[in-house]
């Protein structure tokens, strides 16, 4: 029995999520959603049972002190609302967790039942994979969904994926088993620079999270943490002469594959982000930060138990 008693009626609701470990390349899915809670004082309303999903001699409880009292803290997933006013209000429920060891489908369904009682009218999953991109470019977003109707009116690839998946893939197909739109968005962290953390990857999701969901988002200092990230990486690459090689062979391939890609399409969505961030809206200020054209998705998903890539049809 899900209980809701504490949760006040949502507006326009819809589920953004993000799991910890397999489909999290440098944490950044997983820190874009804690930047939406922190920014919006999300209030958190339900945990799931930690019992019922995690291998504690995988993802270890931790040990603290308040105030002289031993606490444990579970790992687990927790839910929790933000409510954002402004012309155009729409409220989040944020989900935020670590992949469960264990009973997928009973996860999923779980997840389900909340979005189910409150009225969510569509899930966006956010994940990270590691690939062939320079750190030197605009991170690459993908959007992908299983539901024809939804990619057609949303400009997103429908997934063609076949092979292994992770709790992004199956969270998602079991939405679309249950009717709910869902969409998964997925960025991509160069594979020679994958410690987390990698807010650039981090803002990029925000930004294309933004763009379909028709939403400001404050960004706080994520922007400038961004460009710091990426001195920091343009450092280390300029002091080893085969990874300046290497990133500056994928900038070509970069390069090259997108000089058509520069379409008005992509012009014409920059400048409504630039738009709302002008006009203002239900956040507060916050600075424009990087701004990275929508590309054509890798077509990969993490592929393997080191998180790389495998060529594939689409995010699973």
């Amino acid at each position: 029995m899900i209980e809701l008693a504490g949760v006040p009626e949502l507006i326009d609701p819809v589920m953004v999520a993000a799991f910890e470990g397999w489909n999290d390349a440098g944490d950044a899915a997983s820190t874009a959603v804690a930047h939406l809670d922190r920014e919006w004082k999300g209030e958190v309303f339900a945990a799931l049972d930690a019992e019922d999903y995690y291998d504690f001699q995988v993802n270890r409880p931790t040990v603290w002190l308040d105030g002289g009292v031993r606490r444990i803290t579970w790992p687990t997933t927790r839910l929790s609302v933000v409510r954002v006013g402004g012309d155009k209000p729409r409220d989040l429920v944020l989900v935020r967790g670590i992949e469960p060891s264990m009973r997928w489908r009973s996860f999923c369904n779980e997840l389900l039942g909340f979005a189910h009682e409150l009225g969510v009218e569509m899930v966006v999953i956010l994940g990270a994979l590691l690939g062939d991109t320079p750190h030197t470019r605009p991170v690459p977003v993908s959007g992908v969904t299983s539901d024809p109707d939804l990619a057609q009116r949303m400009d997103l690839e429908e997934t063609r994926y076949e092979g292994p998946t992770g709790i992004v893939g199956i969270l998602q197909e079991a939405c679309t088993h249950a009717g709910v739109p869902a969409v998964s968005l997925w960025a991509a962290v160069p594979h020679y620079v994958s410690q987390p953390p990698n807010p650039k990857a981090t803002l990029a999701l925000l930004n294309r999270l933004e763009d379909l969901i028709d939403l400001r988002i404050p960004l706080g200092e994520l922007a400038e943490d961004a460009r710091a990230w990426q001195v920091g990486v343009d450092q280390l690459a300029s002091e080893d002469s085969e990874v300046a090689e290497y990133v500056q062979t994928l900038e070509e391939a970069r390069d090259t594959a997108e000089l058509p890609e520069a379409s008005g399409e992509a012009i014409a969505r920059e400048f409504e982000r630039y738009l709302r961030r002008r006009d203002g809206g239900p956040a507060g200020p916050g600075a424009a930060g990087e701004r990275s054209r929508p590309p054509k998705p890798p077509r990969r998903e993490p592929g393997g138990e080191d998180g790389t890539e495998e060529e594939s049809g689409g995010s699973g």
